[in-house]
């Protein structure tokens, strides 16, 4: 489950598109709404009461258009620094990992070299045996 206060990039994913699907909702209302007006305009006989009633609906849907692209103005503003902030969390674990690893890897050097210098003879017949191995491995390819 995810963290609320960390979104993953599914989740970002999913709140975009939900708010694609409420845009997409909003313009179909506009133009249904546009649509049933007309209907309503045809009917009138009067043509400065159609001109006005035209002018108004055109009024009313930029307004609206406006109200839509504003909100998808700050939505996508949003889900911009939200994704931001995850990719920097997620950088910044990547680098501590990155740093463990090498501290890791540093000690095991220094355990193997130490070894090394204790037993050369048997580090020599390790070294030794595993180049046969990864020889006869390769020869057989």
């Amino acid at each position: 489950m995810a963290n609320p206060n960390n979104p993953t990039a599914n989740d970002l994913k999913n709140e975009a598109n939900a708010a694609k699907a409420d845009l997409r909702e909003g313009a179909k209302k506009v133009g249904e709404d546009i649509r049933e007006t007309a209907e309503k305009l045809s009917d009138r006989s009067s043509s400065d009461s159609l001109k006005d009633r035209g002018a108004d609906l055109a009024q009313n849907a930029r307004d609206t258009a406006q109200d839509y692209v504003e909100r998808a103005r700050e939505v996508g503003s949003e889900y911009v620094g939200r994704a931001r902030s995850e990719a920097e969390r997620l950088y910044q674990q990547g680098q501590e990992r990155a740093s463990e690893l090498t501290h890791y890897a540093g000690e095991r050097y220094d355990e193997v070299s130490e070894m090394v210098r204790r037993n050369p003879a048997q580090a020599l017949g390790i070294a030794a045996g595993v180049g046969f191995l990864v020889g006869l491995i390769l020869a057989r390819r």
